[in-house]
């Protein structure tokens, strides 16, 4: 027995040793039998590196291109058919024969493919899509209808849009916001996927947007917290900024302009001299071996055509990345922006006549109605990307968003974001995308007027994206769990539906379901100041609003010779739930504001009730030669809605009405101007159109901006203090009794192609002198002239 024991133990270490040599050897003999296909993908156009390549073989074995274009497929020795695919561009095949162990570069070039519809988007799903596959309705903004028409600020491009408008810097995407001052936005604004709400008054600063590095802008139509959580209920403003490419790239702006007399021509405060606006741009890119580089910055001093409203700031901004090169798909870098500006600003107009453009108290600008303030914003925003060969993604991107607001009614305040964001995404083909992430947002408040304060969020979401024959298929969900101080709200889960059917040749069918939330802002909550000399009061007791958004839609393509289009026409409905809305009334004993009679007058977030609002968005778009040698780009549109109140909350109906009930002011307020149902600071209609013309060297442009008369605003505005024939707002009434009918204004640039690098351009914005306003007493400019240089190279 020990002898046959001894034998078999024997037979097991031979046949174990075997086993561990085979294990040993095999991976060596596979390699030396494989045979590797590597290279580098480009843009047929610029040479630049195309991310997310779909590589594959004959059996569809393959791999993906990483952030620097480059792909490695091992392949069995023998005769191969390569394929070449990505979203808008024409795929390509390479036939190859490999020897055993062989390696072939093979490095390959992708032409942009001419399709009616061209416009690849990237925030529907945080992936790149062409804008005809996407299940909800968007809006995008190419960089040259920013520069053509010298845009200074964001916002100001914004208004250009199909069913937007921004009102006092407040974003409105079809009527899901009225008017909220500068706190509250229930559009959630992002540079690069990154959040730019400030953590004091959860709003966004237009200028503070680096545009001069503007790749795209787009805009998401309709609930999308499930994605981008808190204040993504009325929709999305995604700027997304350019990286370098293999050429280097310099481009500086210069311009000066002045403001012409009003008309009427007694609002004129100025008498001869010019009110100047004048400023300067600059962008620079380059790739330095694997080290991508951006530096940008802007300059601009207005001296304002409104008594006071001067305005003076700068603001520096650069992109750092670097891919590794040991590390294939591997890269890291840093993005950073820092703006100062300096303004004065005030809220009241002295009268509607020869007061219309000066703040209420007199004519000295040093009225104590004029706010003066100086604000600083910053953001760092550390990132790491890594994307493998086998469709996986991982994106950790990290934000320090730091503003420091200083007046002179000793009312600083100072809030830091600290944002961070883990994101996986597996691209299976083309067939399917997964994406899911956790998010954690931290802010604090520091401030002399209304203390210190800190809020922080937690999320999970998840999205799947997938085609099916004709079918795209939409579904994603989000948990969110929020904290103020030491109140936290329950765990809030939303969810989002989407399906488009690709019906015809290019007609896309769609149909969306988002629910989106929003909590209030800390200055929402607890902050108390007077701002253009009207205070503004808490409110601690204010609750989270919920909402969803619906829509069903069609996209037909159009091709008239060269120039291709879309037209695209939506149905919507957008419901919401106790709603948040600034009311102007007031509030029962308070400070003095700009004269005594007006104690305890002043705005206030307030829960109003449950809203509904319903509308049609047409859009249409296009670009190409309508004659020989002559293109037009076409944006234009038209959006009907009809938002309604469908029921009051009883605290909202009984704080507005004990305010009235303090004998200063007259009846209550909480219905407006009137007693229907319109919600308040809504348009029923807006008309956006920008055309521009180029042939040879110049070009020409026109833009019009359509908005209805402003229904319904709050009634105190044009009431009159009781026992006194002098009204709250001056003159008010009979403004709006006068100026009834709507609003349409046009702008016209022309220019002129001097040489392969220097454009001269002259703009003129308002150009018919129109007068009109966004909100109450709020004159908008008059007629102004521009001259722009620009050199490209």
């Amino acid at each position: 027995m020990p002898y046959i024991r001894h034998k078999i133990i024997k037979r097991m270490r031979r046949l174990l040793t075997c086993m561990i040599l085979f294990f040993i050897i095999s991976p060596l003999l596979l390699c030396a039998q494989n045979s590797i296909v590597k290279g580098i993908v480009k843009n047929q156009t610029n040479a630049a590196p195309l991310f997310g390549v779909t590589v594959v073989d004959e059996a569809n074995n393959g791999t993906a291109t990483d952030s620097a274009g480059n792909y490695e497929l091992k392949l069995a020795h023998g005769k191969h058919t390569i394929s070449f695919k990505f979203i808008s561009f024409t795929e390509k095949k390479a036939d190859v024969e490999l020897k055993e162990g062989e390696t072939r570069v093979l490095n390959i070039s992708l032409s942009e493919a001419s399709k009616e519809l061209g416009t690849v988007v990237v925030s529907a799903s945080k992936f790149e899509q062409r804008i005809e596959d996407v299940t909800v309705s968007m809006e995008v903004i190419k960089p040259s209808l920013v520069e053509n028409r010298n845009t200074t600020s964001t916002d100001e491009i914004l208004n250009q849009l199909p069913g937007v408008n921004v009102i006092d810097g407040q974003a409105n995407i079809r009527g899901g916001a009225g008017w909220s001052y500068g706190a509250g936005s229930r559009v959630m604004v992002l540079v690069d996927d990154l959040p730019e709400l400030s953590a004091d008054a959860g709003d966004a600063k237009w200028e503070f947007i680096p545009l001069e590095n503007l790749s795209q802008m787009e805009v998401i139509k309709g609930a999308s917290s499930a994605l981008f959580g808190s204040s993504a209920l009325d929709g999305v403003i995604n700027i997304r900024t350019a990286y370098p490419t293999d050429t280097p790239q310099t481009k500086i702006n210069v311009f000066s302009g002045f403001y012409d007399t009003p008309d009427p021509a007694n609002l004129k405060w100025w008498g001869n001299k010019l009110q100047l606006a004048s400023g300067a741009n600059f962008f620079h890119s380059r790739q330095i071996k694997n080290i991508d580089l951006v530096i940008g910055g802007n300059y601009f001093k207005d001296n304002g055509y409104r008594q006071g409203e001067n305005e003076e700031r700068y603001r520096f901004n650069g992109n750092f990345r670097y891919r590794f090169r040991k590390i294939e798909g591997l890269s890291a870098g840093v993005n950073f922006n820092h703006a100062k500006v300096q303004s004065g600003l005030f809220f009241i107009w002295a009268n509607d006549t020869t007061g219309a453009l000066r703040p209420l108290g007199g004519l000295n600008p040093d009225s104590t109605s004029i706010s003066l303030s100086t604000v600083y914003r910053t953001t760092i925003d550390p990132f790491v990307t890594y994307v493998d060969k086998k469709g996986n993604s991982f994106k950790l991107r990290t934000r320090y968003f730091n503003t420091v607001n200083i007046n002179n009614t000793n009312q600083n305040s100072t809030g830091n974001v600290y944002y961070s964001e883990l994101q996986y995404q597996k691209h299976f083909s083309e067939q399917l995308v997964i994406t899911a992430g956790a998010v954690e947002n931290y802010s604090t408040v520091q401030a002399q007027l209304y203390g210190n304060h800190n809020s922080n969020n937690y999320a999970f979401f998840g999205q799947a994206d997938a085609r099916w024959k004709r079918f795209t298929f939409s579904f994603g969900a989000r948990a969110e769990h929020y904290r103020t101080d030491t109140i936290a709200e329950k765990l809030t889960p939303v969810i989002r539906a989407g399906i488009n059917y690709h019906l015809a040749k290019e007609t896309y069918l769609r149909a969306s379901y988002g629910q989106g939330y929003r909590v209030p802002s800390i200055a929402e909550k607890f902050i108390q100041t007077t701002v253009g000399g009207v205070t503004i009061y808490p409110n601690d007791s204010l609750q989270p609003e919920k909402g969803l958004s619906s829509e069903v839609g069609i996209m037909q393509g159009v091709k008239l010779g060269s120039w291709t289009g879309y037209i695209d026409v939506a149905g919507f409905l957008t419901e919401y739930n106790n709603m948040t809305e600034f009311v102007f009334n007031q509030w029962g004993p308070g400070p003095y504001t700009i004269i005594p009679l007006y104690i305890g007058v002043g705005f206030r977030s307030i829960n109003t009730g449950n809203t509904e609002t319903r509308g049609i968005d047409i859009s249409f778009a296009g670009t190409g030669e309508i004659l020989p040698g002559v293109k037009a780009n076409l944006v234009a549109g038209y959006t009907y809605i009809d938002p309604r109140q469908i029921s009051f909350n009883d605290t909202y109906i009984k704080e507005v009405s004990s305010g009235a009930d303090s004998g200063l002011i007259g009846p209550k307020s909480y219905l407006g101007t009137d007693s229907s149902t319109f919600l308040k600071y809504r348009y029923t209609s807006l008309m956006r159109a920008d055309l521009e013309l180029t042939y040879k060297r110049v070009s020409f442009g026109i833009s019009m901006r359509y908005n209805s008369f402003m229904e319904n605003i709050d009634k105190i505005f044009v009431s009159k203090l009781l026992g006194s024939a002098q009204e709250v707002v001056p003159g008010l009434s009979e403004y709006r009794e006068t100026h009834h009918t709507g609003d349409t204004v046009f702008d016209l640039h022309l220019g002129y192609q001097a040489t392969k690098i220097l454009k001269v351009s002259f703009i003129v914005k308002n150009a018919l002198n129109r007068e009109y306003m966004s909100r109450p007493a709020d004159i908008l400019p008059p007629r102004s002239f521009t001259i722009q240089l620009s050199a490209a190279f």
